[in-house]
């Protein structure tokens, strides 16, 4: 009924290799993460022993060299687990994020840094979104200036998870002003470095959902990065950055579409325990229908991701099927545990029955990394050649 799909025995075998680790941390344990605002290194340590932090890295440097697509059976089956999107939170940067390093690092660089990713001794952040800048990411002020064989780096991000836990940091910044490039999205350069604390402070941003997975502001007071820690070219940061997108977009729909089966599933097994007027409130088809509907929609949302992975792992082009699956899965997700909490009446809102954590971080869903309004935005233009709208 909430099986994630996987045609063949090998990805059936990762589906329920990384569904065994997670049954090991169960609502309780999140529950009280969630509450505490403690991070989960005991869930994170599980994962990097499991072998599954380098799952879509090469083998060279530790990791399993597979796809983006047995990458989305992976998550989708942590975000199915208990911890819900704290739990895709905590590990998804190591299956996207450093995809810049593995497509344009130098052979030392990957040497250096992607084993550490792969086996969990290390911790990376992303820091590209800015205050004032969103998703206009041209725009971003964070500066390095070059000095020597060293960048200084003044500026500021937000919305940079985990930057509590990381040793490092994937770092977009200015390194030519706007005005002397020939493009906006020029003047971009990507660094892979260290979290020193005494250039980097971090403020923790109170937020609706997501507790045990800290999500805040950092401030860079000159940061120093060496020039080897600069990914790639100079300037060209920005085209880095895009590497990492499309299979973003894709695992989120993936965690996303869990995170809704795991909802539909405390629903489903609420409807026919609850007796109402001598019957299970299941048997009356204003509680079967909106259920019927949520396992449909979570269905075709499942497919879309998976097409856009296959895509990205055949090299094809994916870009507006992979914000496509983003868009289905997060309005489906949000509505199946929005029909979670009424299903439960009244105990949807009680902690105990869990379904209103997973309903507070599905809404984050619904904004990052990319509002549905900017996925038509970009299909409206890209697929359907109607005039740019921003």
């Amino acid at each position: 009924m909430f099986e994630t799909l996987a045609d063949t025995p090998e990805r059936a075998e990762i589906r329920d290799a990384v569904r065994a680790i997670c049954n090991k941390f169960d609502d309780t344990y999140w529950a009280e993460k969630d509450s505490t605002h403690s991070f989960p290194f005991e869930f994170a340590k599980a994962i990097a022993d499991g072998g599954w932090l380098g799952i879509a890295m090469p083998t060279e440097y530790g990791g399993a060299g597979l796809g983006v697509t047995e990458a989305c059976i992976m998550m989708q089956e942590v975000g199915r687990s208990a911890g819900a999107f704290a739990a895709c939170s905590t590990v998804h940067i190591n299956i996207f994020g450093l995809h810049s390093i593995v497509k344009h690092g130098t052979d030392e660089q990957k040497k250096k840094w992607l084993p550490s990713i792969i086996n969990g001794s290390s911790r990376a952040c992303f820091g590209v979104t800015e205050p004032d800048a969103g998703l206009d990411t041209s725009k971003i002020k964070t500066r390095a200036v070059l000095r020597g064989n060293k960048y200084i780096v003044h500026g500021q991000k937000i919305w940079t998870s985990t930057a509590q836990q990381a040793d490092k940091i994937v770092l977009l910044a200015r390194t030519t002003p706007i005005e002397e490039c020939a493009k906006p999205a020029d003047g971009l350069s990507l660094f892979y470095t260290d979290m020193d604390r005494a250039k980097v402070e971090v403020r923790e941003i109170p937020k609706m959902g997501r507790h045990a997975v800290n999500s805040n502001q950092t401030f860079f007071d000159g940061l120093v990065v060496p020039v080897e820690h600069r990914i790639g070219e100079e300037g060209k940061g920005f085209r880095y950055i895009l590497d990492s997108l499309n299979p973003e977009r894709i695992l989120n729909a993936a965690e996303v579409v869990g995170m809704g089966r795991r909802a539909l599933e405390k629903a489903v097994k609420y409807a026919n325990e609850r007796v109402v007027f001598g019957r299970p409130i299941g048997k009356n088809q204003s509680i079967q229908h909106p259920l019927a509907e949520c396992w449909s929609e979570l269905y075709a949302a499942e497919l879309m991701a998976l097409h856009a992975a296959e895509l990205y792992d055949a090299g094809k082009p994916c870009g507006a099927q992979a914000n496509a699956a983003k868009y289905l899965a997060a309005d489906a997700g949000f509505r199946a545990c929005d029909r979670a909490i009424r299903t439960h009446g009244g105990m949807g809102y009680a902690a105990e029955y869990q379904v209103e954590r997973y309903f507070r971080e599905m809404v984050a869903v619904q904004l990052a990394p990319v509002s549905r309004e900017m996925i038509l935005c970009f299909i409206a233009e890209r697929e359907l050649g109607l005039p740019k709208s921003y």
